[in-house]
């Protein structure tokens, strides 16, 4: 396997003139001001500062866009993350959070490296759905301490703990703060109404505009409720001290579990919103080339004080309708959001706590795919798809992410297993009248042959009585084998040797005869293996008669290996 690093940018430099500067330049400028209000509302879903979700969009932000595998990506924090976020800041601090994140890097970058990227498309989308689900409940149940105001200083990360202490704060909640929430979600639908049927609307994005009306009504009247000032003293202006986070041996075995759900959350997020973009503009990612720069851009963010990172959906898409078609929009994305910083940082600390909750539930209910849930829609599939969607969204929600995704592959593997056990055959085929004997019996077998169907394959053990003296195995639809299946065929060898009758096959496809090869099973069968049935009941009447075998002619293996 040969290591391959080719970032996106360098197929769209050749030819690359002013004109698509000038429509990235746009574009990138369009998708930063729709980052801002995003990322500091994820950042402080998630228990960070807002200005660490800034930090988080500019520096992986540019690094996904220069070395990445798609064209028009945008990378940034994003409200998946947000549970898993929270979990590893409330139990083990936010310094443990930076090392975890930058764990998920490495882990990123391995997977692009070893070529992984295709393998996310094998998680099923029953279990994609339920964790999707399942996090933006997640999400919208962690905005309502700031959305309705409540006497809460600080949320638990566990669910039941979490419902019990806002159940038991409702009546604390600040009147102000919930109005001026209603009315900040209101203005935010309102607008992403009307900006479709506007285009003067549709140049700045509904999460930003709510923003500045937000803050230019709570300057004006200088309302009672929290904002970015009051709680975190405002967003810094200017640079972040850069360096490596402190490390604390004694927690960093308890990050591996975190570390692998952000790098496995992140791939799959980041790769779906590559295939959506790759639909709108008639192109193709490259997934191995795109996991190993988020890789590197979630363990170079922490070194600002970010955290993890993906490729967000809503901001890629917002960059391919405002005219993104290269990489450069990405990095122009980036550099909007450092200048915000640079320059408008003061601007932000009239900025209510209360519209950013608003956005962010507004976000987790788009993002939510609920239809999936409607009596109707479970209707149409099987008891193993609903058990293994609700299991996962109930799971995801209620206890862990981790744990969610593991028992959904693990439910989907066995439910797989079993549905590929049950259309495994092994069939006794009905000889004609003048090949009838009671010494020669057949059987058709088709299907899978694997440990899942063994218990089929050891039926053959019992049907082949001392009666039988000839059995003859049709494989013609057969076309895997695993090694389980081999050692019961083996064993059914010699239990018929040993009692002088004879196992004939035929009809063997090229991997059920490379593993018969390869493991000696050929030999031993030997002049016992024909090319199809015709041959192989010529065979066993040979065989029944005494008659001298005719040395079988080699059967090519195919050219490729084979496996099992």
């Amino acid at each position: 396997m040969k290591f391959s690093f080719h970032p996106k940018l360098l197929d769209t430099l050749p030819g690359y003139d002013r004109a698509a500067f000038l429509q990235d330049l746009s574009s990138g400028i369009t998708v930063g001001v729709l980052a801002l209000p995003l990322a500091m509302a994820f950042a402080i879903a998630s228990g960070m500062s807002p200005a660490a979700g800034i930090w988080t969009a500019i520096v992986a932000g540019f690094l996904t866009s220069l070395l990445g595998g798609s064209r028009v990506q945008i990378a940034g924090p994003t409200g998946a993350f947000i549970p898993i976020l929270y979990a590893i800041v409330a139990n083990l601090g936010i310094h443990d959070l930076l090392v975890a994140t930058m764990l998920s890097g490495v882990m990123l970058f391995a997977m692009g490296a070893f070529k992984l990227g295709g393998m996310i498309r094998f998680i099923p989308l029953t279990v994609v759905i339920g964790f999707t689900n399942g996090i933006a409940v997640i999400i919208f149940l962690s905005q309502i301490k700031d959305f309705f105001g409540l006497p809460i200083k600080e949320l638990p990360a566990e669910f039941f703990a979490k419902f019990q202490i806002i159940a038991t704060s409702l009546p604390g909640l600040d009147p102000v703060t919930l109005a001026f929430a209603i009315a900040s979600v209101a203005i935010l639908l309102a607008w992403n109404f009307k900006a479709a049927a506007t285009p003067w609307m549709q140049r700045l994005p509904g999460p930003l505009a709510v923003l500045i009306i937000a803050t230019l009504v709570n300057t004006l009247f200088d309302l009672p409720i929290d904002t970015i000032g009051s709680r975190f003293d405002g967003i810094p202006q200017g640079l972040p001290d850069v360096g490596f986070p402190e490390i604390n041996l004694s927690t960093l075995g308890k990050l591996i579990s975190p570390a692998l759900a952000l790098a496995l959350l992140g791939a799959i997020e980041s790769l779906l919103a590559a295939r959506v973009a790759d639909s709108m503009i008639d192109d193709r990612h490259n997934p191995n080339q795109e996991l190993m720069a988020q890789g590197i851009a979630n363990f170079v963010a922490p070194l600002f004080g970010g955290f993890a990172s993906t490729g967000a959906m809503a901001r890629t898409a917002t960059n391919v309708k405002s005219g993104g078609r290269s990489p450069v929009a990405g990095c122009v994305h980036a550099i909007c959001l450092l200048a915000i910083v640079l320059v408008l940082a003061p601007l932000t600390r009239n900025l209510p706590l209360a519209t950013l909750s608003a956005i962010v539930m507004v976000v987790a209910v788009n993002m939510g795919k609920w239809q999936a849930f409607a009596p109707r829609e479970l209707a149409r599939y099987s008891n193993n798809y609903r058990l293994i969607l609700l299991t996962t969204f109930f799971i995801t929600v209620i206890f862990d992410l981790t744990l969610a995704v593991e028992l959904g592959m693990v439910m989907s593997a066995l439910f797989f297993i079993t549905r590929m056990a049950a259309l495994t055959r092994i069939e006794p085929i009905a000889l004609d009248a003048a090949s009838e004997s009671p010494a020669i019996r057949a059987w058709h077998l088709s299907g899978s042959l694997f440990f899942g169907a063994a218990n089929k394959l050891e039926a053959l053990l019992d049907a082949t009585d001392e009666h039988t003296q000839i059995a003859i195995l049709d494989f013609s639809r057969v076309l895997n084998i695993d090694t389980t299946a081999l050692d019961i065929l083996q064993t059914l060898h010699r239990s018929l040797q040993k009692r002088g009758a004879t196992l004939i096959l035929c009809g063997l496809n090229p991997q059920p005869l490379s593993l018969f090869t390869r493991s000696g099973f050929v030999d031993q069968v030997g002049a016992d293996i024909q090319p199809d049935f015709a041959k192989a009941l010529e065979r066993a009447w040979q065989v029944h008669r005494g008659v001298a075998a005719t040395p079988p002619e080699p059967v090519p293996l195919a050219q490729e290996n084979q496996g099992e």
